[in-house]
């Protein structure tokens, strides 16, 4: 994602990542009990992770989060009105490619004079699982949070 961000950006097509809270909280990243904590948590996501996007920090109670659906790995996309153009339950960076250069399309096509309408649209994606790498991340937290998925299921 930090790609498309830098990729797009001369496009005038902003890009941050909303940190919300540990999916699976472990000894080294536990449950969020505060603000401050929770401020850690995101910081050292950023540094691990290499974030170069803005992290914007949600609420200790998830608000937010709730607010836009509570989906696990969420991705939006909004036009400057703040009109939703784009939801995803997933964040895949070619999925989000994919609508970021229809919908830079679009704008063109409408600068150039074309009437266009809205519509909705629905459709199923599919991303690579990658187990290693997932676990990887499931480790970073800790050794109970790795126990914890492989019991879940």
């Amino acid at each position: 994602m930090n790609s498309l961000a830098e990729k797009y950006a001369a496009n005038d097509v902003g890009s941050i990542f909303l940190y919300t809270h540990e999916a699976h909280p472990g000894e080294h990243y536990p449950h969020l009990t505060s603000f401050d904590q929770k401020l850690r948590h995101a910081q050292a996501l950023r540094d691990i992770y290499g974030v170069s996007r803005p992290i914007l920090v949600d609420a200790l109670d998830g608000a937010c989060h709730r607010a836009y659906g509570s989906m696990p790995n969420m991705t939006w996309i909004f036009n400057k009105a703040g009109r939703p153009l784009y939801k995803s339950d997933w964040t895949n960076s070619d999925s989000v490619e994919n609508a970021i250069f229809y919908l830079l399309n679009v704008l063109k096509r409408r600068r150039d004079g074309e009437r266009m309408a809205p519509f909705h649209v629905e459709r199923i994606d599919f991303r690579t699982q990658d187990q290693k790498r997932f676990y990887e991340g499931l480790a970073r937290n800790g050794p109970r949070a790795v126990e914890e998925f492989k019991n879940a299921f």
